[in-house]
């Protein structure tokens, strides 16, 4: 059944991004429906670290995080493949949270300033005549003059509209594979640590209730290595580093089974395709090391936001909207996906991960310039 309303803005994907932005878009009045395929609360693969450059925007949200006491986090520890461990001071830091909270938060946040939320609902395609958009979801069809794609890392309608990070070849920044476990584990408050093993790194920190999570990254090789057994490269690659195996020997792991996501790419992406705005992963991914896309993400709605509360008070054209959007976006974050991209590639790998950790070890100054790039200002 087709829905009749003209929405100011259409929104596909509830994640961070999405979320934030229909917030926003619905507390400044306009007609805003979200669509997303889950239904709160539910979880996802990351990393659950949010760097504090996003509190403020948090708390112009509404968002009550201050009643669930979550984890400070102050510390990094990086370990090279055989277990070194090197720690460096977080001047900015961060706080720890799982997206099976935030996200519901932010649900609810949406749903009180008055955007339609459609969950359970899958979008098909989203088509633009008459300047107007029209998403056809299995849910019917529904028409906004503006449309944001916050659908996250990798889609169907992706490769639908053929983007170029979906016609690449399989190379090192485009064939990843991410797993998530929540664990209960004696792992310091303050701490986020990202362990390496062979093509790949794994990282941990406190969430609320005194869960951690445990994430890693690594190449869909090194999982074909292993018999495409999960269960088998754990025990066999990632328990080389003795700090990994102690988590994995030693935690109670709270899921039956890992989440799991398949296909990432770090390839560059669009900030606007088919006059689409896209946000959060959607728009571009950063490498997990850095430990921010979900700021990124949050960043990213409020630069949409800002520029289509322009063009809907007739301020400035579609061309003009889409064409800011994406420039502000480049500005804000280009030279920190660079900045991961550059630090992949000497993470996982026997020789350069050590080298790189000792000499980050060895220049102070260095190493905080470093992890400055992966942390913005606040927003």
């Amino acid at each position: 059944m087709n829905d009749t309303t003209l929405y100011d803005v259409v929104i596909i994907g509830g994640g961070l991004a999405g979320l934030s932005l229909a917030i926003q878009c619905a507390g400044a009045g306009y007609a805003t429906i979200l669509f997303e395929k889950e239904e709160y609360p539910f979880h996802k693969v990351c990393g659950e670290y949010i760097s504090n450059e996003s509190v403020p925007f948090l708390q112009r949200l509404g968002v009550p995080l201050q009643q669930y006491h979550l984890p400070q986090i102050n510390t990094l520890h990086l370990t090279d493949v055989i277990g070194n461990l090197y720690p460096f001071p977080l001047d900015l830091g961060g706080f720890g949270i799982s997206r099976f909270t935030l996200d519901n938060l932010l649900y609810q946040t949406a749903l009180k300033k008055g955007a339609v939320v459609k969950t359970g609902t899958k979008v098909q395609d989203v088509q633009f005549a008459n300047d107007r958009f029209t998403a056809l979801t299995s849910a019917g069809n529904f028409t906004a003059r503006i449309a944001c794609g916050a659908y996250g890392k990798r889609s169907n309608l992706d490769v639908k509209w053929k983007r170029a990070f979906t016609l690449q070849k399989s190379n090192q920044l485009n064939n990843y594979i991410g797993i998530k476990y929540h664990i209960q584990h004696p792992h310091p408050n303050s701490v986020i640590a990202l362990h390496n093993f062979k093509n790949g790194y794994c990282g941990i920190s406190k969430i609320e209730e005194d869960k951690c999570c445990l994430c890693y990254l690594t190449t869909a090789a090194n999982l074909k290595k292993h018999n495409s057994s999960i269960a088998q490269m754990e025990g066999e690659l990632l328990s080389q580093n003795p700090q990994l195996k102690a988590i994995f020997s030693g935690a109670a792991f709270l899921y039956q089974q890992p989440l799991a996501i398949s296909q990432i790419s770090f390839e560059p992406k669009t900030q606007v395709e088919n006059g689409i705005l896209m946000l959060g992963d959607t728009a571009g991914l950063i490498a997990p090391l850095c430990g921010n896309g979900m700021s990124m993400a949050m960043h990213a709605s409020l630069l949409a936001f800002l520029n289509i509360d322009l063009f809907l008070q007739k301020k400035v054209n579609r061309p003009q909207m889409e064409m800011q959007y994406a420039k502000e976006w480049k500005a804000r974050f280009s030279k920190r996906l660079l900045a991961g991209r550059l630090i992949q590639q000497v993470f996982g790998g026997n020789t350069t991960t050590a080298l790189f950790l000792k000499t980050m070890d060895a220049l102070p100054r260095l190493a905080n310039a470093i992890i400055k790039l992966t942390h913005g200002r606040t927003f």
